[in-house]
């Protein structure tokens, strides 16, 4: 390592072990221009949540409003008074009101990755601020703990039990790739084919990445499965922490804790309650509670049949994720000499 590059490690680590001085004027500064932004698309009648063009729903817009302002608020108090305790229950409510903004982020970067665009570009752009606010939020609402400049625990593996979960997870996609594959290959599920079902990808608006990929056998959703069953597993298993060999000049180094764990928040506060949500329906449906139209399939019941195979693989793998997300949010956190490791290291400075 030269000396240009130990020099810019020294500053980058005295620059980020300060982070909980200057994370609540960053979130300040996130709030005031998410406030500003989601003023300016309400008043001029962009909607930035789904329905949010009705105009009986414009009070939406004002909503994404107010928690700009709340956060913009909250956040300055902080900055003047320092982290109180009423502040940081305040902290805790905007983020969770900026988490439920963010829902459904993770289909619009799935869309994006496959080369279909997204249903609004200011919606988009609204969930992918609201998910920087809520990550903003929370390190405010925890600047009070170091995160650096202790102890950093030797790579682990999840206990059992967690590990179990991941199995579960990864055996809950089989059925969901396996169909998509049939599809993909030419074969028949649930009563269409696979032409009929590149038919009605290609009506519905599918990229010309996504169709030549179908063409070629390869289901992209199938693929993206496989990239989720990676992830979880490298939060439950040693290796997920470690850079491997061939990342050449970082083999050897820590992952950032930040680099797994921000697409499984996002992926588990997404599929988690979508998928559950999903099965409670499925499960009115079955019962003959409520009725489920065939959409594009040839009958209601070959729809039943797609859905439970979807919003089981997603609910299951969900939770998975989740579980496996606060493992390795525990067992990688760093620590403090003579402190529990649950408990974290708290900062002198208030």
């Amino acid at each position: 390592m030269t000396s240009a590059e130990r020099m810019t490690r020294a500053l980058w680590s005295a620059w980020w072990q300060r982070w909980p001085r200057w994370v609540a004027r960053a979130t300040m500064l996130w709030a005031v221009l998410y406030a500003g932004f989601a003023l300016a698309c309400t008043l001029n009648r962009i909607p930035l949540l789904p329905h949010g063009g009705d105009p009986g729903t414009s009070g939406l817009g004002w909503a994404v409003v107010a928690v700009g302002v709340l956060g913009a608020l909250v956040s300055a108090a902080v900055v003047l008074y320092g982290l109180l305790p009423p502040l940081r229950v305040l902290l805790w409510v905007v983020c969770g009101l900026a988490g439920l903004i963010a829902f459904s982020l993770l289909m619009d970067v799935i869309s994006l990755m496959l080369g279909q665009g997204v249903d609004s570009r200011a919606s988009a752009v609204n969930k992918a601020l609201a998910a920087v606010g809520a990550v903003l939020l929370a390190a405010t609402a925890r600047s009070d703990r170091l995160p650096a400049g202790t102890a950093v625990p030797a790579p682990s593996a999840a206990p059992q039990p967690l590990q179990r979960a991941a199995w579960a997870g990864t055996l809950a996609f089989a059925p969901y790739a396996a169909m998509k594959l049939v599809w993909a290959s030419g074969g028949t599920f649930a009563g269409i084919t696979g032409e009929e079902k590149l038919a009605v990808s290609e009506r519905n608006g599918a990229s010309g990445i996504f169709l030549t990929l179908e063409s070629w056998g390869l289901d992209p959703t199938a693929l993206l499965a496989v990239l989720g069953v990676f992830l979880l597993w490298g939060l439950v298993r040693p290796w997920g922490q470690v850079f491997p060999r061939w990342t050449l000049f970082l083999r050897g180094r820590r992952v950032p804790r930040w680099l797994p764990l921000t697409p499984a928040l996002l992926g588990a506060a997404t599929l988690a309650p979508y998928g559950v949500a999903g099965l409670g329906y499925l499960s009115l449906v079955t019962s003959g509670v409520v009725t489920m139209r065939r959409g594009d399939f040839h009958s209601s019941g070959d729809a039943l049949l797609v859905a439970w195979t979807g919003m089981l693989a997603f609910a299951v793998y969900g939770i998975a994720l989740s579980m496996a997300a606060r493992s390795y949010w525990l067992r990688t956190r760093p620590t403090c000499p003579g402190v529990s490791p649950r408990s974290g290291c708290q900062s002198r400075t208030r």
